[in-house]
């Protein structure tokens, strides 16, 4: 009992630890567009990747801003022997913490909150996402909190389907009147759901098998 106390209590331990680290780096790189972290346990050490929208403003001049974070990490986090890279976000529109970073920054700057959602919600859709969804939640336009949300597309809200293929992203957003949270939920492009099938005619089948067919000739002949 006690050893499955003390291997639940490393993982709760690990799990909190990855939090803080992902809460520091997201503090750190905010300006550059920060777009998720990913930190894998190697046999030489903790590697951590950020994906950024701007990696060079992570990287900093010859290097300096990502070692002064690496020695960061090493000193005030429990991470063996931690290495920081950094990776590109390809498709910015396509990735909810860059998006909501991005709504956050928009309300901030004086953008109404209808505008800055549906902007954010076109933009997501024309880049080539099955569905979003928005949700942003606090003092929009007064004292009370209220909650409006922007959806557009085919969205899922639980279960595997929604663990699986919704990219999921939170920021927050300071106003006189209060914070604003910003949640992003991305439907991914060329998401292929469960119940989604194709239906296949006789002649579809013949045609796939004589191309079938023609390919292993083919690879037979340059063998």
């Amino acid at each position: 009992m006690a050893a499955n106390k003390s291997t639940l209590r490393r993982i709760i331990d690990r799990n909190v630890e990855r939090q803080l680290v992902k809460e520091f780096l997201m503090n750190n790189t905010k300006k550059a567009g920060f777009g998720g972290l990913d930190i894998r346990r190697t046999p030489t050490g903790t590697e951590v990747t950020i994906k950024a929208e701007r990696p060079g403003m992570v990287i900093g001049r010859k290097g300096k801003i990502i070692n002064d974070l690496q020695k960061r990490l090493s000193e005030e986090f429990s991470l063996e022997n931690p290495r920081l890279k950094v990776d590109e976000v390809e498709d910015p529109a396509l990735n909810a913490q860059v998006m909501a970073e991005k709504i956050a920054s928009a309300m901030e700057r004086g953008w109404y909150y209808r505008r800055a959602g549906h902007s954010a919600a076109l933009n997501i859709m024309e880049a080539g996402a099955r569905g979003v969804i928005i949700v942003l939640a606090g003092k929009l336009t007064g004292s009370r909190n209220r909650t409006q949300k922007f959806i557009r597309g085919h969205v899922k809200y639980c279960g595997e389907t929604a663990i699986q293929h919704m990219d999921r992203g939170y920021a927050v957003c300071i106003k006189k009147l209060g914070t604003i949270g910003v949640t992003v939920a991305i439907m991914r492009k060329g998401t292929k759901l469960p119940h989604e099938i194709t239906i296949y005619s006789e002649a579809d089948l013949l045609k796939q098998a004589e191309e079938s067919g023609s390919k292993e000739t083919a690879a037979e002949g340059s063998e």
